[in-house]
């Protein structure tokens, strides 16, 4: 047998055997976040299909015949073509699933540990996306306050805050009302694995929020509201999706080029640790769980390379031919 591929005939004995309790959705319940069981729902998705030469999903999918070697060739498999980071994630959710198929009943203590054994992948990369320039963020804010619609103070307000602490799409779809304080600018936030924390948010960033809710109301409920075309706001809340697309439409009016969410995420990191912020301040700010997270956003060591790289010297010389006139 293949040691990535577990037979067919294998997998339909175990589905008998097995029955309607499957571990990988069990797995999946256990996680704290909508987002997080979507995103490993897709990843184990990927590893049924893989492991079964394509004739399975993760429904179908017998995930107690997963044993070393499986495990092993899943993995070298994901590392041609993925992030050390990205395989890791799937050796992750195979690990939760094997611990719920021990947990069930369905392999020994010994077929489970030896499964989970396969160790992670070594590596590191650059975070993904980039930074936004003082420039592109104030193009953003001018391109909503030419909009005298009430979708151009609240994608203001979504942008300010986005910015100015840090939050991610869900963390600003999931806001209400009863979360911010707009005397003081203490803002309330639910990250992830339900872990709250405070954000502190003033200057322009509460201004935009104050902007926002005059047009709001006081009302109880998402802080953050959907808006049809024709201008009028809806009792709904919007969802990290329309964050997403409302970003990108801000973007294409600003002439700014296309960034994600996290982009301002990432912004804020960075721009915090450049004007002297304290790591471990700015870690807790962004809700990361290790300040090993919040370094990766840290521009000043590329700054100090980029200096240290100048002080070399090279005795090359333009051929005259070349040289732009």
């Amino acid at each position: 047998m293949n040691a990535l591929q577990v037979s067919n005939r294998t997998q339909k004995s175990l589905i008998r055997r097995t029955g309607e309790t499957n571990p990988a959705l069990v797995y999946l319940a256990g996680l704290n976040t909508p987002g997080g069981r979507r995103v490993m729902r897709a990843t184990l998705e990927r590893v049924a299909r893989l492991a079964s030469g394509g004739t399975m999903g993760i429904e179908t999918f017998a995930w107690s015949s997963l044993r070393f070697q499986h495990v092993a060739a899943i993995r070298a498999k994901l590392s041609e073509t993925l992030k050390p980071a990205t395989v890791n994630r799937y050796l992750c959710a195979i690990r939760g699933t094997l611990r719920a198929a021990w947990l069930l009943g369905q392999m020994t203590a010994e077929q489970y540990h030896k499964a989970a054994a396969v160790k992670g992948v070594r590596g590191e990369t650059l975070p993904a996306g980039r930074g936004l320039s003082a420039g592109e963020l104030s193009g953003l804010m001018a391109t909503c306050a030419a909009d005298h619609s009430p979708a151009g103070a609240r994608d203001g307000a979504i942008i300010a805050l986005a910015y100015a602490a840090g939050l991610r799409r869900a963390e600003l779809a999931a806001l209400t009302v009863a979360d911010l304080d707009p005397a003081t600018g203490e803002l309330r936030v639910m990250g992830k694995g339900h872990k709250e924390r405070t954000c502190w948010i003033n200057n322009g960033a509460l201004d935009a929020l104050r902007d926002w809710l005059a047009i709001r109301g006081d009302a109880p409920g998402p802080l953050f509201l959907r808006i049809n075309k024709a201008g009028r706001i809806a009792d709904a809340g919007m969802t990290p999706q329309a964050i997403y697309n409302m970003l990108n439409k801000r973007a294409t009016s600003a002439g700014v080029k296309r960034f994600s969410p996290h982009d301002l995420r990432r912004s804020f990191v960075s721009d915090l640790l450049d004007a002297g912020a304290d790591l471990a301040t700015v870690q807790r700010m962004a809700g990361h769980a290790s300040t090993d997270t919040t370094a990766r956003y840290d521009r000043r060591p590329e700054a100090a390379k980029q200096r240290a790289a100048s002080l070399l010297h090279v005795p090359y010389y333009r051929r005259e031919s070349y040289k732009v006139r």
